[in-house]
């Protein structure tokens, strides 16, 4: 899709949540990877943690960047698998007050084309937590490469058209507005 190159680039604060039992910092591939797209793209990268795959703690970071002014979008990489300890789903499911269904098939149709039907194994999702995107990726490097340059990229760029989530993130919180001010 076309950029309108009338229209001016608009950084947007990112946060980065690896849930790992295992990673820290120093090896987490798949977040590092992140990092790297969102300031390559002239983004700001907000914050960024690891957490266990627990779900109050996967629950507890999200929410509190969800307050975060300087917070846009949360990305978190890990836990989406069928394993006893993948529960980043669970943790952030319940908690969207949108969900976005689009996304998950959109990233399935890209991993469908590297990876094949192996892609059922990752419950990929997204959705909005007070008035924030979350995106909920899988914890490969490869799957946050696609989810990043071939859906979230473009929709992140607010020259993107024919529309993106960059030019509808003043509304995104219209309904908590009362008598023309915002809580």
């Amino acid at each position: 899709m076309p950029l309108d190159e009338n229209r001016p680039f608009l950084p947007v604060g990112i946060a980065v949540l690896t849930v790992s039992d295992t990673r820290t910092l120093q090896d987490d591939k798949s977040g590092q990877t992140l990092v790297e797209r969102i300031e390559t793209a002239g983004h700001r990268l907000a914050a960024r943690e690891i957490v266990q795959d627990d779900v109050e703690a996967i629950r507890s970071v999200v929410r509190g960047w969800a307050k975060d002014e300087a917070v846009d979008v949360v990305i978190t990489t890990g836990g989406t698998g069928f394993t006893g300890r993948d529960v980043t789903p669970e943790a952030l499911e319940p908690i969207f007050e949108k969900r976005m269904d689009g996304f998950s098939e959109v990233f399935h149709r890209i991993s469908y084309d590297k990876i094949g039907t192996s892609t059922i194994q990752s419950r990929a999702t997204g959705g909005l937590v007070d008035a924030t995107f979350v995106f909920v990726l899988p914890g490969s490097p490869g799957a946050c490469r696609d989810a990043w340059d071939h859906i979230l990229k473009a929709q992140l760029d607010y020259r993107h058209m024919p529309c993106n989530f960059v030019e509808i993130m003043p509304r995104l919180d219209e309904h908590l507005k009362r008598g023309g001010t915002q809580r």
